[in-house]
C-alpha cells in the first residue's frame, strides 16, 4: 500500500539509548531533562525565545485561547483540520467563519473586518499546508480592533517567512508534532510565544496551573508530554534538513508530471522557505476527484481528502455561515502521497493514473 504519508523513524539504536537513560533515571514525565533539552534545541533550531513542548497539536490551541483570555467570538477559517474549530468550541468561544482566498486557500484577510462585532476578541488563522497567511494585513486588522492573533501553524515546522520562522508570528503560534508531520515526536505539539510575560502562565497552564502542592494559580490542564516523546524528537530533529530535501524532490517530481492544464494547487507565498509538508491538488469537479480516488484505490494508493469537509458546514457548529470558496475547494481537493522514501517510480505511477482520469 502507498499511503498518503509514512512516519519517518530515526535510527532505532539511537532512540533505545535514550530509553535506557530514561530507565536509569526513572524519570519519565513532568518536565524531565530530555523534554527540557528538546525545548532548548527547538528554540535554537527555530530561532525563537519562548517555546513550550506539549502533549499534542490540539491541546496547544486550547492553552493558547486560555492564556490570552479569549472569550466570545473568534474569527477563523473553514479550511483547516477540525481541531482548529473544535479548540474554539471547547474553550466556550464561538467560531465565526470567514471564507478563504481562492489562490492560497488561507483565510481571506480582506473579508475579516466585515465579520468583526463587539463580541469579537481574536483571530485564529491556519497557515494552510504551511503556506503563510496574509500576516501583515491580519496584524493591521488586529491592532485596529484590539484583537489577539493565534496562528495554527500545525503544518509550518521549518517554514521561514521573510527570513524568520513562520512560527514566530502572532501573539501565539501553535504547532503539531504528530507522527504524520515533517518533524514529529510521535504525539506532541508546541506553543510559541512572542510575549515574555506569558512565560510563567503558559508553563503553569500546561501543568494543571499549580506550583508544588501549595500554590494553585490558574485553572490549568494536563498539557504535558513525556520523556519518551521528547526522545523521539531529539532523534528526529537533526534529520529535518534531509527530510525537507527528500520531500522537495518528490514535490518537484509531481510538479513535472501532473497535467496542470486541468489541475491546480495553492499558490505559495514568494517570500518563504518551504517545508514541503503536503502535496494538495484541486480537480475540475468532485466527480473527477472521486473517479481519481477510486482509480488510485484499485492500485492500493490512498490519498486523503485534506481538508474535507469545509468546517462551516459541520452540523454542530453554532452558526451556519456560507463560505462558498472553501466549500468549493474542499470537495475537489486531494492530498497526494508524500513521504521520505517514496520512490520516483511510484510518484510517476500515481501521476499517470491521475492524468489518465481527469475527464468526467
Amino acid at each position: 500500500m502507498i499511503n498518503v504519508t509514512k512516519t519517518f523513524l530515526p535510527d532505532q539504536e539511537k532512540y533505545l539509548q535514550y530509553v535506557r537513560e530514561i530507565w536509569e533515571r526513572g524519570y519519565v514525565t513532568n518536565n524531565g531533562p530530555l523534554l527540557q533539552e528538546l525545548e532548548a534545541q527547538l528554540k535554537d533550531y527555530l530561532q525563537v525565545d519562548h517555546l513550550y513542548f506539549c502533549g499534542n497539536g490540539t491541546i496547544v490551541l486550547q492553552i493558547a485561547i486560555k492564556a490570552l483570555e479569549i472569550t466570545g467570538e473568534v474569527i477563523t477559517t473553514p479550511f483547516s483540520y477540525v481541531a482548529t474549530s473544535n479548540a474554539i468550541l471547547w474553550e466556550n468561544c464561538t467560531p465565526v467563519f470567514v471564507d478563504i482566498d481562492a489562490k492560497t486557500f488561507n483565510i481571506n484577510a480582506d473579508l475579516i473586518e466585515a465579520s468583526i462585532t463587539q463580541a469579537t476578541t481574536a483571530i485564529l488563522a491556519t497557515h494552510v499546508y504551511g503556506n503563510p497567511c496574509d500576516i501583515e494585513k491580519i496584524e493591521e486588522i488586529a491592532k485596529k480592533h484590539n484583537l489577539k492573533v493565534i496562528y495554527d501553524a500545525a503544518h509550518a515546522f521549518g517554514v521561514k517567512y521573510k527570513n524568520r520562522s513562520l512560527l514566530s508570528y502572532g501573539d501565539l503560534s501553535t504547532c503539531s508534532f504528530h507522527a504524520t508531520k515533517v518533524f514529529h515526536t510521535t504525539e506532541g505539539g508546541a506553543l510559541i510565544s512572542n510575549h515574555p510575560e506569558l512565560d510563567r502562565k503558559l508553563a503553569l497552564l500546561r501543568a494543571f496551573g499549580h506550583q508544588g502542592d501549595e500554590h494553585y494559580l490558574y485553572a490549568g490542564i494536563n498539557g504535558k508530554n513525556s520523556e519518551f516523546h521528547a526522545a523521539m524528537g531529539l532523534c528526529n530533529l537533526p534529520h529535518v534538513p534531509e527530510i525537507i530535501s527528500a520531500r522537495k524532490e518528490i514535490f518537484d517530481a509531481y510538479d513535472s508530471i501532473l497535467n496542470w492544464d486541468i489541475l491546480f494547487k495553492p499558490a505559495m507565498h514568494p517570500e518563504i522557505e518551504y517545508n514541503y509538508a503536503y502535496y494538495p491538488v484541486v480537480f475540475p469537479s468532485e466527480e473527477v476527484m472521486k473517479n481519481v480516488m477510486e482509480a488510485l484505490r484499485v492500485e492500493d494508493i490512498i490519498p486523503r481528502r485534506y481538508f474535507y469537509p469545509s468546517l462551516n458546514t459541520l452540523s454542530f457548529m453554532p452558526r451556519q455561515i456560507a463560505c462558498p470558496v472553501s466549500e468549493d475547494i474542499a470537495v475537489r481537493v486531494l492530498s497526494l502521497p508524500l513521504y521520505v522514501g517514496l520512490p520516483y517510480s511510484d510518484v510517476e505511477r500515481i501521476s499517470n493514473i491521475i492524468n489518465s482520469h481527469l475527464l468526467p
